[in-house]
């Protein structure tokens, strides 16, 4: 039996992580509000925006029987939310807030079907070696921080500035393997069970 999901993001670097567990996925990437409310912390925001996409994706499927994967991740340092940079003046303030220090990642998973839903978040503490505002700059005109939680992309040109992980890699790149597999298995997705070739076939992912 062929199970399909779909992935509620725009991010290729999600959909590159998902592809590793084998399942064959369509992309539906979704716009919805991303501001904190008052008070919210990392781990409370990350799984609202995880369970909104979700929703808003499979209410625009227009199918019974899908399922919908949503992600969202947030950075954050002293209990203060870092989003995604709107310019370089905002990631270099970013990076030199991150410089030298400990922060956190919350990235959070939900998958959705018409009948049921279910949520998994990961934590993982990230160490920054010491960067230079010069440094950071240099980052941002590689154009890789742009559009990324926290300033940077620690799977890209942003790895030269982690000392060191405590928590899952995949869930600082955007999609927590670990939590993912557990809610493709918890729904009744096989994993590995379908070839490429098959997923091409039918214009689905990977």
């Amino acid at each position: 039996m062929t199970h399909r999901v779909i992935l509620a993001s725009a991010s290729p670097r999600r959909a590159e992580l998902l592809a590793q567990l084998g399942v064959c996925f369509d992309v539906l990437p979704q716009a919805i509000d991303e501001t904190p409310k008052s008070g919210e912390k990392a781990t409370e925001l990350s799984l609202r925006l995880a369970d909104a996409k979700a929703q808003s994706a499979l209410e625009s499927a227009g199918d019974a029987a899908v399922l919908v994967l949503g992600s969202d991740t947030v950075v954050s340092v002293d209990d203060m939310l870092l989003g995604k940079p709107v310019s370089a003046d905002d990631a270099v303030r970013m990076l030199v807030q991150l410089s030298g220090r400990i922060h956190r990642v919350c990235t959070a998973v939900s998958l959705a079907s018409r009948e049921s839903s279910a949520s998994l978040l990961c934590e993982t503490k990230v160490q920054f070696r010491q960067i230079t505002e010069s440094e950071a700059r240099a980052y941002w005109n590689t154009g890789e921080a742009e559009g990324k939680a926290g300033g940077y992309a620690i799977q890209g040109f942003g790895a030269v500035f982690v000392e060191s992980i405590s928590g899952s890699y995949s869930g600082v790149m955007g999609l927590p393997l670990f939590e993912t597999a557990a809610l493709l298995v918890e729904f009744g997705v096989p994993l590995w069970q379908l070839p490429a070739a098959v997923c091409e076939k039918d214009g689905a992912k990977p």
